[in-house]
């Protein structure tokens, strides 16, 4: 049987024949050897169908580079048997397989974090770093909720506007900075502060805002491929929820969007046929 995993640094999906379930998240740059371990040994296995015999693992996550993919593929190998034949590979590559299968198209993640790729039918061929949330990451939710706090910080907003949002969130300047500046994971919380633009997308200046954010992800990152002609294919929570902005963005500059899909499994199961 075919084992398939989506890995993020929060969550794993996993897919075995006819089961699907989920383990903490596994990330190979952040964790080291034993907690992953642990992981699979303990949410991992137990959860493990009882008929299902495991032959392959295709593992797609973040933290899943070059270098660490190795490490990766002989964790599951020391838990799941030397005898499994194991693939791993990015959550970049995984995206791209689940969105284009074995076509040649422009692959894009977009959720707290944001990424792209070329894919030629069969591997990533290029790919725009990201660059991450305060140097990169156009048009993910922390990019969104970093725009957002400016711009209502800085009065860019609609008086009545800046009142909701500080109504609603319960922050004020101080709060953010010291969320922003002197706490960890303030992507998470740029991310988390970008729900507020959901709420009210159809306020006019929101919905220029997130219009705004999604061209400049098709400026700094799509446009560097040179590739026009095909389509844009996105997966995560940002591109499923926004997909009317996002597709007004790429008409905007000139693309197609394509598949869009919340979650890359089921892409996944039909590009690996299990």
């Amino acid at each position: 049987m075919k084992l398939i995993a989506d890995s993020g640094s929060t969550k794993t999906a996993w897919h075995v024949g006819d089961a699907d379930f989920e383990t903490q998240g596994i990330n190979p740059f952040h964790q080291t050897d034993d907690v992953v371990a642990d992981i699979l040994r303990n949410e991992l296995l137990p959860q493990l169908p009882p008929q299902a015999v495991v032959t392959e693992v295709f593992f797609y996550g973040a933290g899943c580079t070059r270098q660490m993919s190795p490490r990766m593929a002989g964790l599951l190998q020391a838990v799941l048997g030397s005898d499994v034949v194991v693939e791993v590979g990015s959550d970049m590559l995984g995206a791209a397989r689940a969105l284009c299968q074995t076509a040649e198209g422009i692959a894009c993640i977009l959720g707290t974090g944001a990424n792209s790729c070329y894919y030629d039918g069969t591997a990533i061929a290029d790919n725009v770093s990201p660059l991450g949330y305060i140097l990169g990451d156009e048009g993910s939710a922390a990019y969104i909720g970093k725009r957002l706090v400016g711009d209502v910080l800085k009065r860019q907003m609609p008086q009545d506007v800046c009142k909701l949002f500080f109504d609603e969130t319960g922050l004020d300047a101080t709060i953010i900075i010291n969320k922003v500046y002197r706490e960890p994971l303030a992507n998470r919380f740029l991310g988390q502060v970008s729900q507020f633009c959901w709420r009210h997308r159809d306020c006019e200046a929101i919905h220029v805002l997130l219009v705004d954010c999604f061209r400049q992800f098709f400026i700094r990152n799509v446009a560097a491929y040179m590739r026009p002609d095909l389509d844009v294919h996105f997966v995560g929570s940002v591109a499923h929820f926004y997909r009317d902005e996002l597709s007004e963005a790429a008409t905007m500059c000139g693309f197609n969007v394509g598949n869009v899909m919340r979650a890359p499994m089921d892409g996944l199961i039909k590009y690996h046929g299990a």
